[in-house]
């Protein structure tokens, strides 16, 4: 089949290709599997920490305002 016969062309297929190996696996070992795993339990992008430690900064502020009455 030439490229001429390809309505899309020939960059077309070429981007297809690039596909081929998708379903493709990856072999790591138990151990590192394991270790991956366990930090995904776990925050570690530093800016969402910094959205956290801002969230707990201002929550610490609004706690010197409030009055309990029982």
């Amino acid at each position: 089949m030439s490229d001429e016969s390809m309505p899309q062309g020939r960059d077309t297929h070429d981007h297809d290709m690039t596909y081929e190996n998708e379903q493709s696996m990856v072999t790591i070992p138990l151990k590192e599997y394991d270790k991956l795993k366990e930090q995904g339990q776990y925050i570690t992008d530093p800016s969402l920490i910094s959205i956290i430690d801002k969230i707990e900064e201002l929550t610490r502020a609004l706690r010197r305002h409030i009055v309990r009455k029982f």
